[in-house]
C-alpha cells in the first residue's frame, strides 16, 4: 500500500463546481444542488483502496448521521478504470449497495474534478460551510489498515458539528493518508 497524503487545499477556497453522473441513480449530480446546504462534504473515494475499504461502514454511518441534520454528502471516484477495473461505475453500484451509501456516488471519467480540487487520495475529505468555503480537509481520524485504531471519524465530525453550529473549524487539521488517485497517463 502506497502511502500519499492529501494536498491540504488551502482553507477559504470557492468549492470547485462539479456536475457528474452518478451510476447508482443514472443521474447527472451538480454542486449547484446543495446552494442551501449549511455545510457540503466531498469526499474522494474508491472501491479498491484498502484505506476506503477500512473506513467504508465509518463513511456510511456519518454520511446518515449528518445527512439528518442537513449536511449534503457526495463522493466522487477519479480513477482510472482502463487501468482499474475494479473502480468502474458498474462495480461502483455494487459497492454503494453493499456498503449501505446514503449519498451519490459520482464517476470523475475526465479526472477534471479531481484535479480541481486537488485530490491526492482515497479517501479524501473536503467540507465547505455554507458558503460553500472551504473550512476543512484532512483526514477522517488517526485509524488506518492494521493500527489498532478504531474507525470513529473523529476528526471530521468536530468540522462537520462545528460547521452546522455555526462555529469555526479548528485550524490544526491532519491530511488525509491513503492510496494516490490512478491517474491516467
Amino acid at each position: 500500500m502506497a502511502l500519499t497524503p492529501s494536498t491540504m487545499l488551502p482553507l477559504g477556497t470557492s468549492a470547485p463546481v462539479f456536475s457528474l453522473p452518478d451510476p447508482t441513480s443514472g443521474k447527472t449530480v451538480s454542486i449547484t444542488e446543495y446552494k442551501n446546504a449549511p455545510a457540503l462534504l466531498v469526499m474522494f473515494i474508491c472501491n479498491h483502496c484498502p484505506y476506503v475499504k477500512h473506513v467504508r461502514s465509518g463513511l456510511a454511518q456519518l454520511a446518515k448521521d449528518y445527512q439528518a441534520r442537513g449536511a449534503a454528502v457526495v463522493a466522487i471516484s477519479s480513477n482510472d478504470v482502463a487501468n482499474f477495473p475494479d473502480d468502474s461505475p458498474a462495480k461502483m453500484v455494487v459497492e454503494a449497495q453493499d456498503a449501505g451509501y446514503t449519498f451519490p456516488y459520482l464517476y470523475d471519467e475526465s479526472q477534471t474534478v479531481a484535479r480541481a480540487y486537488q485530490a491526492a487520495c482515497t479517501p479524501d475529505f473536503f467540507l465547505f460551510d455554507r458558503e460553500k468555503r472551504l473550512v476543512y480537509r484532512g483526514q477522517l481520524d488517526d485509524s488506518r489498515p492494521g493500527n489498532g485504531v478504531p474507525v470513529t471519524g473523529k476528526d471530521l465530525r468536530a468540522a462537520l458539528d462545528a460547521v452546522l453550529a455555526g462555529k469555526s473549524v479548528a485550524s490544526e487539521q491532519k491530511p488525509s493518508i491513503g492510496c494516490n488517485i490512478k491517474w491516467k497517463t
